[in-house]
């Protein structure tokens, strides 16, 4: 009996253990590659999945997007630069198989491949459209990329093109272009409005020849702004008096012209008429 008892026991932990070995769990998203004797069996999808055990091994694939930094590195652009530039790649397995059999160390080869092909695609174009082009640059590296990985069953879906540093003369030089670029579009500006100045100055003189009234009055206009500050003296020159003195006998004429005529009488407007008797003359006395 006792013998028995044990038989059941050795067989029930021999049954778990075969259980533990031929029990796999591949996740929602893994994929796992199946080898039987060393041969492909072919890819399992996620769930639970049973293999032989010492017969079957399973190498479980991760489906999902991976990140991986190109590390900075000096590069000579078309027109002779030396610049430092550092990018990154997204990459995922289409393929979990090919993954597995076509290449050892997926993530290592697609860093050297990416380090090369940054290199190459950089260095055929020059410093500005390396700042310039960013977008197409990515392109081409990702093509590249594509191209050389999908016998790996790998996907490359963007590549970036992190950071791009310059020598600090360079720096320097392009802090100047930019100074010296604002300073052209501002000394433009500059011109442009002296330019319509000019023009407003010329209209203005063309006015004021054609009535010399209106170049009196702006010289009035000038001696009352300057003369704004008490403690200032102004002299007036000789031709300007008479020009005043002209200017006020205008003035005092208009205004005699337009104001109404009254009658002796005193009924209103009309043309004033002298008395028979005439005019009306003082006594010596004054009464």
């Amino acid at each position: 009996m006792k013998v028995l008892i044990v038989v059941v026991i050795i067989a029930a932990v021999v049954l778990l253990l075969v259980l533990a070995l031929a029990v796999r769990i591949v996740k929602q998203y893994e994929q796992g590659v199946l080898f039987r004797l060393g041969r492909v069996r072919g890819a399992r999808e996620p769930g639970l999945r049973l293999i032989i055990p010492l017969v079957d091994v399973m190498r479980r694939v991760s489906m999902r997007i991976v990140t991986m930094p190109i590390q900075s590195q000096g590069i000579i652009t078309r027109d002779n630069v030396s610049v430092d530039v550092s990018a990154v790649a997204y990459f995922r397995v289409v393929d979990s198989v090919k993954s597995v059999v076509a290449i050892e160390n997926v993530r290592a080869a697609i860093d050297q491949i990416a380090q090369t092909t940054l290199r190459k695609v950089v260095g055929q174009h020059t410093l500005d459209q390396t700042l310039s082009e960013t977008d197409r640059i990515n392109l081409d590296i990702r093509e590249i990329l594509d191209v050389t990985t999908v016998g790996w069953g790998i996907e490359v879906s963007l590549v970036e093109l992190k950071d791009i540093q310059l020598p600090e003369s360079m720096k320097r030089a392009m802090a100047r272009q930019a100074e010296a670029e604002r300073e052209k579009r501002a000394k433009i500006i500059s011109a442009e409005g002296e330019s319509m100045a000019a023009a407003a100055l010329g209209d203005a003189s063309d006015t004021m020849m054609a009535h010399p009234l209106a170049l009196q009055l702006r010289n009035l206009q000038s001696l009352v702004e300057i003369g704004v500050d008490k403690n200032t003296t102004v002299v007036f020159p000789a031709p300007l008096m008479t020009t005043i003195a002209e200017l006020g006998t205008f003035l005092a004429r208009e205004q005699t012209a337009a104001a109404p005529l009254i009658t002796p009488n005193g009924d209103g407007p009309g043309n004033a008429m002298p008395s028979a008797d005439g005019p009306p003359h003082a006594s010596p006395n004054g009464t």
